[in-house]
């Protein structure tokens, strides 16, 4: 095979043995050499491809916390607050007001069959002050059809009169539905088991429609936009349909990302899950990594469902909702970790980390297992002591770092307070102790982009320009190899990418500027492309 060569204004290969270089040689999809072009030469004919001579290269990103779903829910109605761009790169405008949804709402009615549910995402109700999305601002759009709203964190809707009456919501008594004073259902249900009612009652699986080719392929497109070359799919209902899909989708040579599905642990007894799993792995490629479960345990933050304690929430008196009782997180813990797997563990509130630290310590001392790297997800509140105890049981962590511009406001005014912002998202104490961690953006959540997923964390301002916690920001080199290599660690897959180092897949991302030049913002520089293997991609 040919022997080719890129040479770049600057190369940032992640590997600390030889961090710098100008010259990247390529053979057979992995990195041959990276260093001098004399040195290059000692292997034989090379081929010069000077395409990237003015810019800056380094590993390709790897989103170690995003969903496929982004490539499968933009078939419908944004509500988000934000700005936002989909795979095919438009510009969708944000909604700001109760007025300005309903408007969107009623645009998308224009030609709706009747007999569906019309379905939108990304509401933000922590951003509306004084305004709750509820069944009757919904009615307001249409008494006749259901329609549904997905809330931006995806673990809280709101749906209209239609949508309650056909789920016959009002007789059900599951933890989530929530009432008025008078017992009323007012529209919203949070958490899987409450929402659930309403996806079983229409058939919707947004998570089996995202494992479909269609969403695969936009789901890469938009990786590939944004520099990333390894990228998760963290909540995968694994059924034989979506495994079918993902090994043929992604076996194509133009699928230009390489994929990392979870087993969503609490679709599927813990029996059958290992046996689906242990069938999905025999079918992985070099572009399809089987092998991880993932357990989620509490909510979200912004949305008071996180399990949080002593002192709660600064707003409300709840401490948040369980998509499960503890005991089943518990055996699950028990169980996958006996059977070899590794654990991906949503934990947004420091209850959560608090009981599922118990649950895998109890699994470790009963089965100890060097190496396992069991990763805690978002933990965007763990303590100090915490903290503590998962370097002592050889976790890794995968910190949520986006939340700090997303809801970072929020959170210091309305939901923890000032003292636990200062330790939200808190990567420069997992640096500190030498915990394992990447960041990730938790897309369709916020939006996949690891260069501002490393803003976040260097920077940490809020989206009005506050900044919290300086004494968590990390380093320029720091947030660049928590979305390269660190991420990399936490999938079991530093062996193979993550640095830019001889034998590893020549994964790379191509970047305008320099990330570690302080002259330019994180978040403002372009990402010119990808190469995959060593062969540069294109849409």
């Amino acid at each position: 095979m040919t022997i080719t060569v890129y040479p770049a204004r600057r190369i940032h290969t992640l590997n600390p043995s030889q961090p710098e270089a100008r010259y990247l040689a390529v053979k057979d999809g992995r990195v041959l050499s990276v260093g001098p072009l004399e040195a290059i030469r000692a292997f034989g004919d090379i081929v010069v491809d000077d395409r990237f001579a003015d810019k800056v290269l380094v590993p390709g990103f790897v989103e170690g916390h995003s969903h496929a779903l982004e490539g499968a829910i933009w078939d419908y109605v944004y509500l988000g607050w934000f700005d936002k761009r989909d795979p095919d790169g438009k510009h969708w405008s944000g909604v700001r007001d109760a007025e300005a949804i309903q408007q969107r709402l009623r645009q998308r009615l224009v030609g709706h069959d009747p007999a569906k549910p019309l379905i939108a995402w990304g509401f933000d109700p922590i951003y509306f002050s004084g305004t709750r999305l509820d069944k009757r601002l919904l009615d307001a759009v249409s008494g006749e059809i259901p329609i549904v709203v997905m809330h931006a964190s995806l673990h809280v809707m709101t749906v209209n009169s239609v949508a309650l009456a056909q789920a016959n919501i009002a007789a059900q008594e599951i933890d989530g539905i929530v009432r008025d004073a008078q017992g009323e259902c007012i529209g919203e249900l949070q958490e899987m088991p409450a929402m659930h009612l309403i996806f079983d009652r229409y058939d919707i699986d947004l998570f089996e429609q995202a494992s479909q080719p269609r969403a695969l392929r936009q789901y890469a497109r938009a990786a590939r936009r944004e520099g990333i070359t390894t990228i998760v799919d963290l909540l995968n209902p694994l059924s034989d349909e979506a495994i079918d899909a993902m090994v043929e989708t992604t076996r194509v040579p133009g699928y230009q990302v390489r994929l990392v599905p979870a087993l969503n642990a609490l679709a599927w007894s813990p029996e059958a899950g290992n046996e689906q799993l242990r069938k999905a792995m025999a079918r992985g490629h070099e572009k399809l990594h089987f092998g991880i479960v993932k357990i989620v345990t509490d909510g979200a933050i912004q949305n008071y469902t996180a399990r949080l304690q002593w002192p709660g929430y600064l707003e409300e008196e709840r401490q948040g909702v369980w998509n499960a009782p503890p005991q089943t997180f518990h055996d699950l813990v028990q169980y996958y970790h006996q059977a070899g797997l590794q654990l991906h563990i949503h934990t947004n509130g420091d209850e959560a980390v608090a009981i599922m630290l118990e649950a895998l310590e109890e699994a470790l001392a009963l089965w100890p297992r060097p190496n396992h790297r069991h990763t805690l997800q978002h933990v965007q509140l763990i303590r100090q002591d915490q903290l503590l105890r998962a370097r002592e049981l050889g976790l890794c962590l995968n910190i949520f770092a986006n939340h700090i511009y997303y809801w970072g406001d929020i959170h210091l005014s309305r939901t923890l307070g000032f003292d636990r912002c200062q330790r939200l998202e808190p990567a420069a104490s997992a640096e500190r102790l030498g915990i394992p961690f990447g960041i990730h953006c938790d897309a369709p959540v916020t939006p996949l982009s690891p260069l501002f997923t490393a803003h976040c964390a260097h920077a940490r301002e809020t989206a009005t320009g506050q900044v919290l916690g300086t004494a968590e920001s990390i380093g320029r080199r720091s947030a660049l190899e928590a979305i390269t290599l660190g991420a990399a660690r936490t999938l079991h897959l530093d062996a193979y990418l993550g640095s830019l180092e001889p034998g590893k897949w020549a994964d790379v991302a191509v970047l305008d500027e320099d990330p570690l030049d302080e002259h330019v913002p994180l978040k403002e520089i372009g990402v010119h492309g990808t190469l995959l293997g060593g062969v540069p991609t294109h849409d």
